[in-house]
Protein backbone atom coordinates (compact mmCIF):
# COMPACT_ATOMS: atom_id res chain seq x y z
CA UNK A 1 0.00 0.00 0.00
CA UNK A 2 1.78 3.73 -0.24
CA UNK A 3 0.92 6.40 1.78
CA UNK A 4 -1.32 8.93 0.95
CA UNK A 5 -1.42 12.31 2.41
CA UNK A 6 -2.54 15.83 1.85
CA UNK A 7 -1.10 19.44 2.74
CA UNK A 8 -2.84 22.41 2.61
CA UNK A 9 -0.20 25.28 1.62
CA UNK A 10 -2.69 28.28 1.54
CA UNK A 11 -5.95 28.11 2.62
CA UNK A 12 -6.95 31.78 2.09
CA UNK A 13 -7.58 34.08 -1.14
CA UNK A 14 -6.20 36.81 -3.03
CA UNK A 15 -6.57 38.96 0.13
CA UNK A 16 -2.52 39.65 1.32
CA UNK A 17 -2.61 37.70 4.53
CA UNK A 18 0.47 36.39 6.96
CA UNK A 19 -1.86 33.79 8.15
CA UNK A 20 -3.16 32.30 4.91
CA UNK A 21 -1.80 32.07 1.67
CA UNK A 22 -3.37 31.88 -1.75
CA UNK A 23 -4.86 28.66 -2.89
CA UNK A 24 -2.75 25.55 -3.13
CA UNK A 25 -3.05 22.37 -1.92
CA UNK A 26 -0.14 19.32 -2.32
CA UNK A 27 -1.60 15.69 -2.72
CA UNK A 28 0.97 12.86 -1.87
CA UNK A 29 0.68 9.24 -3.35
CA UNK A 30 3.41 7.47 -2.84
CA UNK A 31 6.40 9.46 -4.73
CA UNK A 32 3.97 11.06 -6.95
CA UNK A 33 3.14 14.47 -6.05
CA UNK A 34 -0.07 16.58 -7.46
CA UNK A 35 -0.02 20.23 -7.11
CA UNK A 36 -3.81 21.91 -6.98
CA UNK A 37 -3.45 25.47 -8.02
CA UNK A 38 -0.77 27.82 -7.49
CA UNK A 39 -1.51 31.01 -6.10
CA UNK A 40 1.05 33.49 -4.74
CA UNK A 41 3.30 32.22 -1.94
CA UNK A 42 2.84 28.59 -3.27
CA UNK A 43 6.61 28.12 -3.88
CA UNK A 44 7.74 29.38 -0.89
CA UNK A 45 4.93 27.13 1.00
CA UNK A 46 6.43 23.61 -0.86
CA UNK A 47 9.81 25.52 0.68
CA UNK A 48 8.00 25.10 4.29
CA UNK A 49 6.78 22.11 3.60
CA UNK A 50 10.07 20.25 2.91
CA UNK A 51 9.45 19.93 -1.22
CA UNK A 52 11.32 21.22 -3.81
CA UNK A 53 9.45 22.72 -7.26
CA UNK A 54 11.58 19.85 -9.12
CA UNK A 55 9.27 17.38 -6.90
CA UNK A 56 6.07 18.36 -8.08
CA UNK A 57 4.91 15.87 -10.84
CA UNK A 58 1.35 17.70 -11.83
CA UNK A 59 -0.25 20.43 -11.42
CA UNK A 60 -3.75 20.89 -11.89
CA UNK A 61 -5.43 24.32 -12.22
CA UNK A 62 -9.13 24.82 -11.01
CA UNK A 63 -9.76 27.91 -12.97
CA UNK A 64 -7.60 30.63 -14.30
CA UNK A 65 -8.04 34.13 -11.72
CA UNK A 66 -4.97 35.01 -10.27
CA UNK A 67 -5.15 33.41 -6.59
CA UNK A 68 -5.00 30.37 -8.03
CA UNK A 69 -2.69 30.67 -10.81
CA UNK A 70 -0.39 33.31 -10.11
CA UNK A 71 2.52 31.21 -9.79
CA UNK A 72 1.86 29.53 -12.92
CA UNK A 73 4.27 31.39 -14.80
CA UNK A 74 7.32 31.74 -12.01
CA UNK A 75 7.14 27.82 -11.73
CA UNK A 76 8.04 27.51 -14.91
CA UNK A 77 10.81 30.34 -14.89
CA UNK A 78 11.95 29.11 -11.40
CA UNK A 79 12.64 25.30 -13.39
CA UNK A 80 13.96 26.92 -16.20
CA UNK A 81 16.68 29.02 -14.10
CA UNK A 82 19.37 28.70 -12.77
CA UNK A 83 19.57 25.27 -13.95
CA UNK A 84 16.81 23.10 -15.92
CA UNK A 85 18.54 19.84 -15.48
CA UNK A 86 17.62 19.39 -12.12
CA UNK A 87 14.53 18.33 -13.23
CA UNK A 88 14.57 14.84 -14.21
CA UNK A 89 11.06 13.82 -14.73
CA UNK A 90 8.29 15.02 -16.62
CA UNK A 91 5.93 17.94 -15.19
CA UNK A 92 2.41 17.94 -16.35
CA UNK A 93 0.65 21.17 -15.92
CA UNK A 94 -3.60 20.75 -16.72
CA UNK A 95 -6.89 23.12 -16.69
CA UNK A 96 -10.33 23.03 -17.92
CA UNK A 97 -11.55 24.64 -21.08
CA UNK A 98 -9.43 27.56 -22.29
CA UNK A 99 -6.42 26.02 -20.92
CA UNK A 100 -4.55 26.00 -23.90
CA UNK A 101 -5.67 29.62 -24.76
CA UNK A 102 -4.70 30.59 -21.85
CA UNK A 103 -0.85 29.24 -21.73
CA UNK A 104 -0.51 30.43 -25.26
CA UNK A 105 -1.32 34.13 -24.35
CA UNK A 106 1.10 34.13 -21.38
CA UNK A 107 3.54 32.97 -24.26
CA UNK A 108 2.37 35.63 -25.86
CA UNK A 109 4.26 37.54 -22.99
CA UNK A 110 6.65 35.79 -21.22
CA UNK A 111 8.02 33.80 -24.63
CA UNK A 112 11.18 31.70 -23.80
CA UNK A 113 10.99 32.96 -20.48
CA UNK A 114 7.97 29.94 -19.68
CA UNK A 115 9.40 27.43 -22.04
CA UNK A 116 11.09 24.12 -21.30
CA UNK A 117 12.26 20.79 -23.28
CA UNK A 118 9.13 18.52 -24.30
CA UNK A 119 10.21 15.83 -22.28
CA UNK A 120 10.37 18.47 -19.12
CA UNK A 121 7.08 20.41 -19.32
CA UNK A 122 3.95 19.52 -21.26
CA UNK A 123 0.05 21.58 -20.79
CA UNK A 124 -2.79 19.37 -20.97
CA UNK A 125 -6.09 20.58 -21.65
CA UNK A 126 -9.26 18.41 -19.85
CA UNK A 127 -13.29 18.82 -20.82
CA UNK A 128 -14.33 21.13 -18.49
CA UNK A 129 -18.04 21.14 -19.94
CA UNK A 130 -18.49 17.43 -18.68
CA UNK A 131 -17.39 14.93 -16.87
CA UNK A 132 -13.27 13.72 -17.60
CA UNK A 133 -11.87 10.34 -16.79
CA UNK A 134 -7.99 10.38 -17.26
CA UNK A 135 -5.93 7.21 -16.00
CA UNK A 136 -2.65 8.39 -15.14
CA UNK A 137 0.82 6.17 -14.52
CA UNK A 138 -0.40 5.56 -9.98
CA UNK A 139 -4.12 7.29 -9.79
CA UNK A 140 -6.99 8.26 -11.88
CA UNK A 141 -8.24 12.19 -12.35
CA UNK A 142 -12.15 12.24 -12.71
CA UNK A 143 -13.43 16.00 -13.37
CA UNK A 144 -16.89 17.74 -13.33
CA UNK A 145 -17.32 21.64 -14.11
CA UNK A 146 -18.34 23.72 -11.19
CA UNK A 147 -20.43 26.78 -10.71
CA UNK A 148 -18.00 30.07 -10.60
CA UNK A 149 -16.52 31.20 -13.93
CA UNK A 150 -16.74 29.23 -17.47
CA UNK A 151 -13.83 26.69 -17.09
CA UNK A 152 -14.01 26.27 -13.42
CA UNK A 153 -14.01 22.40 -12.60
CA UNK A 154 -13.20 20.23 -9.42
CA UNK A 155 -10.82 16.89 -9.42
CA UNK A 156 -11.48 13.42 -7.98
CA UNK A 157 -8.35 11.83 -7.49
CA UNK A 158 -8.36 8.14 -7.17
CA UNK A 159 -5.31 6.50 -5.96
CA UNK A 160 -3.61 2.92 -6.28
CA UNK A 161 -5.22 1.66 -3.08
CA UNK A 162 -8.74 2.90 -4.37
CA UNK A 163 -8.61 6.19 -1.87
CA UNK A 164 -10.47 9.20 -3.29
CA UNK A 165 -9.67 12.99 -2.60
CA UNK A 166 -11.75 15.56 -3.90
CA UNK A 167 -11.03 19.29 -4.67
CA UNK A 168 -13.80 21.49 -5.49
CA UNK A 169 -11.72 24.42 -6.44
CA UNK A 170 -14.05 27.40 -6.23
CA UNK A 171 -18.19 27.25 -6.71
CA UNK A 172 -21.26 28.15 -5.51
CA UNK A 173 -23.74 25.20 -4.55
CA UNK A 174 -24.00 22.86 -7.50
CA UNK A 175 -25.24 19.26 -7.80
CA UNK A 176 -22.23 18.30 -9.53
CA UNK A 177 -20.25 18.52 -6.56
CA UNK A 178 -22.44 16.41 -5.09
CA UNK A 179 -22.16 13.53 -7.41
CA UNK A 180 -18.19 14.45 -8.08
CA UNK A 181 -17.24 13.70 -4.21
CA UNK A 182 -19.76 10.92 -3.71
CA UNK A 183 -17.89 8.46 -0.91
CA UNK A 184 -14.84 10.35 -0.88
CA UNK A 185 -12.31 9.75 1.87
CA UNK A 186 -11.53 13.65 1.74
CA UNK A 187 -13.47 16.67 1.01
CA UNK A 188 -11.54 19.65 0.43
CA UNK A 189 -14.00 22.41 -0.36
CA UNK A 190 -14.12 25.92 -0.96
CA UNK A 191 -16.15 28.37 2.10
CA UNK A 192 -15.40 31.96 1.26
CA UNK A 193 -17.32 33.71 3.49
CA UNK A 194 -19.49 32.76 6.44
CA UNK A 195 -22.87 32.10 6.24
CA UNK A 196 -24.55 36.13 6.71
CA UNK A 197 -22.16 37.07 3.58
CA UNK A 198 -22.54 35.11 1.14
CA UNK A 199 -21.06 36.26 -2.12
CA UNK A 200 -22.30 34.70 -5.92
CA UNK A 201 -19.99 31.70 -6.75
CA UNK A 202 -18.57 30.86 -3.82
CA UNK A 203 -20.29 28.71 -0.92
CA UNK A 204 -20.20 29.25 2.67
CA UNK A 205 -19.72 26.79 5.53
CA UNK A 206 -23.54 25.27 5.86
CA UNK A 207 -23.77 25.24 2.16
CA UNK A 208 -20.11 23.54 1.56
CA UNK A 209 -21.37 21.19 4.76
CA UNK A 210 -25.08 20.59 2.93
CA UNK A 211 -22.99 19.60 -0.14
CA UNK A 212 -20.99 17.28 1.85
CA UNK A 213 -23.34 15.51 3.96
CA UNK A 214 -25.42 14.32 0.46
CA UNK A 215 -22.08 13.43 -0.92
CA UNK A 216 -21.45 11.13 1.69
CA UNK A 217 -17.95 12.21 2.54
CA UNK A 218 -15.78 10.81 5.16
CA UNK A 219 -13.82 13.87 5.94
CA UNK A 220 -14.36 17.82 4.95
CA UNK A 221 -11.81 20.07 4.88
CA UNK A 222 -12.96 24.20 4.60
CA UNK A 223 -10.46 26.16 2.53
CA UNK A 224 -10.35 29.32 0.88
CA UNK A 225 -11.06 31.47 3.72
CA UNK A 226 -11.48 34.90 3.65
CA UNK A 227 -11.01 37.10 6.46
CA UNK A 228 -14.09 37.68 7.33
CA UNK A 229 -14.43 33.53 8.29
CA UNK A 230 -12.21 34.69 11.16
CA UNK A 231 -14.90 36.88 12.86
CA UNK A 232 -17.10 33.91 13.50
CA UNK A 233 -17.65 30.48 14.13
CA UNK A 234 -17.29 28.57 10.62
CA UNK A 235 -17.15 25.24 12.24
CA UNK A 236 -20.47 25.77 14.33
CA UNK A 237 -22.04 26.82 11.01
CA UNK A 238 -21.09 24.17 9.10
CA UNK A 239 -22.12 21.63 11.65
CA UNK A 240 -25.50 22.54 11.33
CA UNK A 241 -25.87 20.32 8.13
CA UNK A 242 -22.74 18.53 7.87
CA UNK A 243 -22.02 15.75 11.17
CA UNK A 244 -19.32 14.21 10.24
CA UNK A 245 -15.43 14.53 10.64
CA UNK A 246 -14.32 18.50 9.80
CA UNK A 247 -11.11 20.32 9.36
CA UNK A 248 -10.87 24.15 9.51
CA UNK A 249 -8.25 24.50 6.75
CA UNK A 250 -4.77 26.05 7.67
CA UNK A 251 -1.76 26.81 6.17
CA UNK A 252 0.87 23.88 5.96
CA UNK A 253 -1.69 21.50 7.74
CA UNK A 254 -0.80 17.81 6.79
CA UNK A 255 -3.05 14.89 7.14
CA UNK A 256 -2.76 11.21 6.18
CA UNK A 257 -5.86 9.90 4.00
Amino acid sequence: MNSTSVTILGSGTCVPSLKRGSCAVLMELGETKLLFDSGPGTMHRLLSAGIEIFDIDYIFYSHFHPDHTGELVPFIFATKYPDSDRRNRLLTMAGGNGFAKFISKLKDVYGELMTLPENKLRFLELEGGQTDKRQFSSFAVETMPMKHSQESIAYRITDSDGKSLVYSGDTDTTENLVTLAAGADLLICESAMPDALKVPGHLTPSLAGDLAARARVKKLVLTHLYPECDQFDIADQCRRTYPGPLVIAEDLMRMEV
